[in-house]
Formats: structure tokens, C-alpha cells, sequence
């Protein structure tokens, strides 16, 4: 008991968990839970649902909370010595998943079972553990199971550096520009960039110069540079170093780093992938990924993007045209080159709507921000949000609990600030699951990692200023919780179909997304801004011209994801065909959907981590797909309101959309179907309307 990752009583404990305890605990949550494997799959062992529950998920539930600490840890907190002790344990826990979702003898247990004596969580729980079983190779005998084990364990492996390799390459490189050349670029982007120089002078021995500011491939840093110096250069050097990473052209300092390179890692993972289908009895991958979805087929999946294209083209196409005039005519760019893209958005969208992100960023302090969107919630779900304590691995890290009538019903872990060694983006994961124990017969209350890759709060003058928020931060905040309140609100006992848990792929993305929504509401707006130096809140004014600007460059933003997806699904569909060669079937599906050339040396695929080792694989046009689901779900919210969905809804408005929506999308989570869910919430089956009148593209229609 000496290694916090055997701690189940309560809370992770993070603060104390170092990469000596991983071995040690992995190896013992091993011993414990194969012992438990042997045992239930025994002749004499009873098929019956809670026996099995309470001698085999038990120690599983527990090996899984002990690696996903250590998983998590090495996302927001990688150092050499946790990836090296994270690395010699996965291929281990791997192989038990692996061998677990294959076993023959329990899979027979499951076949055994009386389904009618199960409740209708516990049958959705065992439908699916059914169909895992056919995924995870149960059927297979000799040398295919073997061999479909083996290609497990391999893809473990390669996604692992993959990520590795994309997180390296990021943090690798680094530019030292000059104040002249960051003309244009926000005065809290450049104060950072400043700071990071001074320290990384006075790290390597080196006496600091003033004219050195160090501009970085983090988002924080990379996106305002790319949207506001005014030199093309610079923009053209940051550009080509990040459309390059984790691939045989990116350099550092003028020096090739082949180490970072994922080219071959993923042509490997997606011949493996191809292998494991036909092992399976498909076609290809894609086939594999959309068995457990909404979706029927890669083909409808591939109808229904090239049907969005398609109306989103004619609005893209008019985007472009008006960033070509406009750079040309006041910017003198006449032939604008990718890097320019987003300086001539950014520049065009000041000219057409009269603000910049710059001016409303100052408005969106994170407490602030934070503050309003507890609010929404509280106001909503009938909770309330009041700050906990917690052992963390950095003290930026904050730590809340949910509460109805008093009681604790969920608990949630939250992560702004960018910082070395923490991967970029945003996500959700859980920490644990509501589950009525069957050891114990407590009831567990679920826990969820938030996290965000934010700008953080900086000290000017001896002054500590609070982190701002760009508007886009403030959606990915909401979006984060979205995920998080689908996790934690859930009021469903069996594990398996808590939450998040169960619930199809492709639906998965619609508590997120409708969250979104609300970022967009004056009356939730209002009450999450106060300017960082006068305190005075976000101008109704500035909210308005915020608002027309909404689907500014929609056409463009829609065509980018569905070309993305498309790749994603294409990829994987003819992978057999194709010999994975990932970049030229972008290369293919630009020319098909694109209507802004990329260069020849851009690599988008080499750090496409949410199909190489994020578990979107033949799955991103989930986005896309869910999206549409949100936007038809949110338009309740808005009809609840008026009729015509105008943009004044209030969360007091609300209130009995808000209930329904948690009783029937977020309380059930994946114990049912999304389509259930769905139509149990809108009274009948989605419908693209609501996305395209969100979007701007009605008309299309």
C-alpha cells in the first residue's frame, strides 16, 4: 500500500505517483486480475451477470484507474523517465485487454447467460460486451488469434510514438525573432514570448538579450502569430515548420530530425489495421470502426460528407474570393500564399465587422469566463459548483465538485494553461465511472479530467494579470464540459453504459458541440466577461458585431473538417488498395474538396493524432456528423424561446428544455442507442435544417 496507484479508497494520488511505482503497480493489478479471468471462465464458475461482475470487473475496474493515471500523467505531465516507465508497461496491459476481449472461455460465459434475468442497462451492456467480443477477435483460432494479438500489442506501440513524436517535434522547435519582426502580434503574446526567451537564455548559461523573444509551434503562441505580424516571413517560417512537424522535412535550427519522423509509423499502423479487418472477416477498417457506430456504412459516411461539400462549396468559394480581393486591394498581397490565409481572415474580419479577436480577448478573463459557465450549468442541470481539494500533478490545476440538494453526485479535474511536456489540444477523460459497485454495493460517483491548452495569466510591471481567453478558447472550454456533464451527469449504475461509456462514436460529440451553443447566447455572454484592466463587461456593441460575424467564413471552416473526415474514412476504406499512402489520398481529396491549395511540403498526416492515436480512426467525420445532431437538439432550446430561433434564449428560458435534454441525452448515456436517446429528446429523427440556418448556409438547403 506504499504505491498510491494501489489507492483505490478515494482520489488518484497524483501529487505522490512517480514512473518507479508504475512497474510495481501494473504488474500486481496484472496478477490480480488475470487470477480473476482464470477463475471465472472455470467450468464450475456460475454465467451469471453480478457473480461475474463482482469477481472480474473488480480488479479490471481497478488496473484500468491505475493505468489511465498513469496515461493521463503522461499526457499532461510527460517527463523521460514517466514516458520510459509508461512505455515498458503498455505492451503488458495491452496484451491483457487484448487477451481479455479474446477469450474464448469468456466469451462462452457471456453466450451462457439467461439475457432475460438482466435489467435493460445491464442487457445494452451485455449486447455490446457480445459484439466486442466478435471485435476483439473472440472467433479467431491458432495462428489468427495469435496473430491478431500480436498486431494489438504492435498498434499499442506505434500510436504511442506517434504521439510522442508529434508532441517532440512541437516542443523542439523554437524561433528567436526580433521586436520588429513581431509588429502587429498582441502585446500579451509578445510580453510571453519574451519571458520564454529570458528563461531559456538563463537555462543554457547564457546572459539574456533584450531583442530575443521566442516564438513557439504551441498553439498560445503559434495561432496570434499567424493571425497578426505583419510579416509575411515570419508567418512564412512558423508555417512552414508546423505544417511540417513529426515528418522527414521538419528541421530544427537548419538540422533534419528524422528521430520525430511518423511517416513509416503510420503507413505500419495502417497496414496493421487493414490486416486486423480482413482477420476479421472485412473489407478494410473502415468497415471495422463504423460496426459499434450510428452510421451504417463508410458509403452513406461518404454520401453524407461529399453532400456537405457540396453545399458548403459555393459559400467557401465566395470566402476565398473575398479574402483574394480584399488582401489584394489593402493588403498588398495580390498573390496570397498559405501562411497569408489567416493574417488576411483575421485583417478582413476587423474591415468588415469592426473589431478584432484582440479587442473581445481582453473581455474573456478565465476566471471570469469559468465563473459564467458554472453558472449555465448550475442554472441548467440543477447542480451546484463549489471548489474541492485533491492531490494534482501542478498547482495550476483545479479541482471542483458537482452537488444537488447538498450531496456530491460527481467530481471534475481542471487543466488550463499550455506548458512543456503536456500534449497539445483539448479533451475529456474519465477518471472513473458511476457504478453501483458489486464488491461493495456502494454506489461509485463518476470523475473527469478537463483539459485545455490556454494561454496562462502573466506578470506585467509586478502586476499579475489573469490569463485571457481568445473567443475560440471559450467555445473549446464549453465543448470540454460538454463532455464532461455527459460523464458526470449520467444516472445509470452498470459501468459499461455509464457516462460516455457505450455510447456510439459518432454520437459522442453531440453534448460537446451543443454546449458550443450557448457561447453564442448575449444572456450567457453577459454574465462571463469583465475587461482585464477596467472590469467592465463585454459592450452589447461589440457582442452585435460578434454575432454578424458568427459564420464568417463558415463555407470555408466546414469544407477544411469535411475534408479531414473524408480523409480519415477514404484512407481506411482503401488502405488495401492505396499501399497507405496517406498523403496522397489527401493530396487526392484536397483536389476534390478544397478550394485553398496546400504546399507540396505540408504533412498533415504526421500529426493527424486523432486517427493515429486518438481513437477517431475512420471516425473523425464524427464532428461533423454529431454536429449536426447538436445543432437540431439546440434548436429546441431555441424554440422554446420563439419560434424563428433568434439568438435571445436564456438559460431561465430554458429550464424545462435543460431538464429534459439531461433526462433523455445526458442521465441515460449509453445505455440505450443515440437514436433513442435522440428521439426521445426531439420526438422524431434529426434533420440537417439546424445545422445549415446555424451555419449560414440555409439557403443551400
Amino acid at each position: 500500500m506504499n504505491n498510491p496507484l494501489l489507492d483505490f479508497t478515494n482520489l488518484p494520488q497524483f501529487a505522490t505517483i512517480t514512473p518507479a511505482h508504475v512497474a510495481p503497480a501494473v504488474e500486481a493489478l496484472l496478477k490480480d486480475a488475470n487470477a480473476a479471468l482464470d477463475k471465472v471462465t472455470a467450468k464450475d464458475f456460475p454465467a451469471d451477470w453480478e457473480t461475474m461482475s463482482a469477481a472480474l470487473d473488480v480488479p479490471t475496474e481497478q488496473l484500468g484507474r491505475a493505468w489511465g493515471a498513469v496515461s493521463h500523467l503522461n499526457s499532461v505531465a510527460d517527463t523521460p523517465e514517466l514516458r520510459a516507465a509508461y512505455n515498458e508497461s503498455l505492451a503488458k496491459v495491452t496484451e491483457f485487454y487484448t487477451r481479455v476481449g479474446a477469450d474464448e472461455r469468456l466469451y462462452a460465459k457471456y453466450k451462457a447467460m439467461d439475457v432475460t434475468k438482466l435489467n435493460t442497462e445491464q442487457t445494452k451492456a451485455h449486447s455490446n460486451a457480445m459484439r466486442g467480443f466478435k471485435l476483439g477477435g473472440a472467433d479467431l483460432q491458432g495462428t489468427a488469434k495469435e496473430r491478431f494479438a500480436a498486431i494489438q500489442e504492435r498498434q499499442a506501440e506505434l500510436s504511442q510514438k506517434f504521439s510522442e513524436n508529434a508532441l517532440d517535434s512541437t516542443e523542439a522547435y523554437a524561433y528567436y525573432a526580433s521586436a520588429d519582426e513581431l509588429a502587429g502580434v498582441p502585446a500579451d503574446v509578445v510580453h510571453t514570448a519574451r519571458e520564454a526567451a529570458k528563461a531559456q537564455r538563463a537555462k543554457d548559461g547564457k546572459a539574456d538579450d533584450a531583442a530575443l523573444h521566442k516564438l513557439t509551434l504551441k498553439m498560445p503562441c503559434y495561432l496570434p502569430v499567424m493571425q497578426f505580424a505583419t510579416s509575411s516571413a515570419l508567418r512564412e517560417k512558423l508555417y512552414q515548420a508546423n505544417s511540417t512537424r513529426a515528418s522527414e522535412l521538419f528541421e530544427v535550427d537548419g538540422q533534419a530530425k528524422p528521430e520525430f519522423d511518423n511517416t513509416a509509423i503510420l503507413r505500419e499502423i495502417l497496414a496493421l489495421r487493414q490486416e486486423e479487418s480482413v482477420l476479421l472477416g472485412y473489407d478494410n477498417f473502415a468497415e471495422v470502426s463504423l460496426v459499434p457506430k450510428m452510421a451504417d456504412s463508410p458509403a452513406q459516411v461518404i454520401t453524407f460528407l461529399r453532400d456537405l461539400a457540396q453545399r458548403a462549396r459555393p459559400f467557401a468559394e465566395k470566402d476565398l474570393a473575398d479574402m483574394r480581393a480584399f488582401a489584394a486591394e489593402h493588403l498588398a498581397l495580390p498573390n496570397p500564399q498559405p501562411w497569408d490565409w489567416p493574417y488576411i481572415s483575421e485583417k478582413l474580419k476587423e474591415a468588415r465587422y469592426s473589431f478584432s479577436e484582440q479587442e473581445v480577448k481582453q473581455y474573456f478573463t478565465a476566471p471570469k469566463v469559468l465563473a459564467g459557465l458554472f453558472k449555465i450549468i448550475e442554472t441548467l442541470f440543477d447542480v451546484a459548483i463549489v471548489r474541492d481539494t485533491a492531490p494534482v500533478w501542478n498547482d495550476k490545476v483545479e479541482f471542483y465538485a458537482l452537488q444537488r440538494s447538498g450531496k456530491t453526485i460527481a467530481q471534475f479535474y481542471l487543466d488550463q494553461p499550455a506548458r512543456t511536456g503536456k500534449r497539445g489540444g483539448a479533451w475529456m477523460d474519465d477518471v472513473r465511472a458511476r457504478w453501483l459497485r458489486p464488491d461493495t454495493g456502494a454506489l461509485q460517483t463518476p470523475i473527469a479530467h478537463l483539459v485545455c491548452n490556454f494561454a496562462d495569466g502573466v506578470v506585467i510591471d509586478g502586476v499579475a494579470k489573469p490569463a485571457l481567453l481568445t473567443h475560440d478558447d471559450v467555445t473549446t472550454l464549453f465543448h470540454e464540459f460538454g463532455h464532461g456533464l455527459h460523464h458526470m451527469l449520467t444516472q445509470v449504475n452498470e459501468r459499461d453504459v455509464s457516462g460516455i461509456s457505450g455510447v456510439e462514436w459518432d454520437a459522442v460529440e453531440l453534448p460537446s458541440q451543443f454546449m458550443e451553443n450557448f457561447c453564442w447566447e448575449w444572456d450567457v455572454l453577459k454574465h462571463m466577461t469583465a475587461h482585464v484592466d477596467t472590469g467592465a463587461p463585454l459592450p452589447r456593441a461589440l457582442f452585435d458585431k460578434m454575432l454578424a460575424a458568427k459564420n464568417y467564413q463558415s463555407g470555408l471552416q466546414t469544407l477544411r473538417q469535411v475534408e479531414l473526415a473524408l480523409f480519415d474514412m477514404l484512407l481506411h476504406q482503401t488502405a488495401a488498395q492505396n499501399g497507405s499512402d496517406a498523403l496522397q489520398v489527401l493530396r487526392n481529396v484536397r483536389s476534390e474538396v478544397s478550394v485553398m491549395p496546400a504546399p507540396a511540403y505540408s504533412r498533415t498526416p504526421n500529426t493527424f493524432s486523432h486517427i493515429f492515436s486518438g481513437g477517431y480512426a475512420a471516425g473523425y467525420y464524427s464532428y461533423k456528423w454529431a454536429e449536426l445532431l447538436s445543432a437540431d437538439v439546440y434548436a429546441a432550446f431555441e424554440e422554446a424561446v420563439t419560434p424563428a430561433g433568434a439568438h435571445n434564449s436564456s438559460p431561465s428560458a430554458n429550464m424545462a428544455a435543460g431538464q429534459r435534454y439531461r433526462r433523455e441525452i445526458l442521465e441515460v448515456g449509453g445505455s440505450r442507442s443515440a437514436m433513442d436517446s435522440f428521439k426521445a429528446f426531439r420526438g422524431r429523427e434529426p434533420k440537417i435544417d439546424a445545422l445549415l440556418r446555424h451555419q449560414g448556409m440555409a439557403q443551400c438547403d
